[in-house]
């Protein structure tokens, strides 16, 4: 793919929408254009190997163009190295406390995989986020909220299980589907259930997840657990867990506006991304294997803050992996120190 075919044209429209901003019937259509940036430095203690990194370069245009019809669009130019297509979706906003999206975008499911990665507390996600939870489709999603003393949010939505790449001659008739129910209860404390169903493969993978967390006086404490159960005993069930703990302190007549100490457990047992190989390679003739071995991560770090009108972060992290007996570590899934600078326009 020629990134000039797509980034030049796409800049061009932010630009040409941009200066052609208009209002009509008291609604603003002015298109706004967001993106983030995050460029990295990471250190392999044992390994005594480094590397520069820019993990995301996202831009977005997202906006209206009626009253009850909204809009997004959002590409990675460097995710991993790699461009993406993200969110693609319009949104509709016909009845009051509803909401019905079309499009591609990620799932409603757990709380640390929606998060964006200029909204990260840590510069690496968790496992959760990374290879358990992690799932963006295309399909339709329906929302309600409603208030009964405290805020109240419902979604569920049906996807291709195609996956970002894979639509064109993809034809299924097995939807996938995900649920996700959050409540916002008083004094910063939330709670999120949900559920998703998947079959990236022939095994139909079904996903509970359930998370709480506590935000307020400058604390942000949550804590979530993932149970994942593959069909037919195709693969032994997996579990994972991301629990963390955060602190801002306001800074005054300082460059930065505020540091964070920050610490994160999470774990994650043998996992299977549900796909069948043979001798390593995808393969309809193979069967599940293990694609993460088991592991737990202590991380712990510091976040330094910088004001708007943009928001840049300066993230410091250590991480320590503990492998259960006989398993193997990925290149990049070993003991480091992470130096990363986020910014978000």
């Amino acid at each position: 793919m020629n990134s000039k075919k797509i980034i030049l044209p796409l800049f061009a429209l932010c630009a040409c929408l941009t200066l052609h901003a208009q209002e009509k019937d008291g609604v603003d259509l002015t298109p706004t254009v967001h993106g983030t940036i995050r460029g990295k430095y990471e250190y392999q203690t044992a390994e005594n190997e480094g590397r520069f990194e820019v993990r995301n370069a996202r831009v977005s245009l997202e906006g209206k163009v009626a009253r009850a019809v909204e809009y997004k669009a959002e590409i990675d130019l460097s995710d991993e190295g790699k461009m993406k297509m993200l969110d693609v979706y319009t949104k509709l906003k016909i009845l009051r406390g509803f909401d019905f999206t079309i499009g591609q975008m990620r799932a409603p499911f757990t709380i640390d995989a929606h998060r964006s990665p200029h909204l990260q507390y840590f510069a690496n996600r968790s496992f959760i986020s990374k290879q358990v939870g992690n799932v963006r489709d295309v399909g339709a999603a329906l929302g309600y909220s409603f208030n009964v003393g405290f805020p109240i949010k419902l979604q569920a939505g049906m996807f291709n299980g195609s996956g970002l790449t894979n639509q064109k001659d993809f034809w299924t008739n097995s939807i996938n589907f995900s649920a996700k129910a959050q409540l916002f209860f008083p004094k910063g404390i939330n709670l999120t259930l949900s559920t998703q169903r998947i079959k990236p493969d022939n095994v139909s993978v079904m996903m509970y997840d359930a998370g709480a967390y506590y935000h307020g006086y400058g604390w942000h404490i949550e804590a979530e657990y993932l149970y994942k159960h593959y069909e037919g005993n195709a693969f032994k069930n997996v579990h994972a867990i991301d629990a963390f703990i955060n602190y801002d302190i306001p800074l005054r007549k300082c460059f930065f506006t505020k540091i964070s100490p920050l610490l994160r457990y999470d774990y994650m047992s043998d996992h299977s991304d549900g796909k069948r190989y043979l001798d390593g390679e995808e393969n309809k003739e193979g069967s599940l294997i293990i694609n993460d071995y088991q592991r737990s991560r202590l991380t712990g770090g510091v976040t330094f803050s910088i004001a708007n009108p943009f928001v840049s972060d300066i993230r410091f992290n250590y991480e320590k992996y503990f492998y259960r007996s006989g398993g193997v570590a990925k290149p990049s899934e070993r003991d480091k120190i992470v130096i990363e600078v986020m910014t978000r326009f």
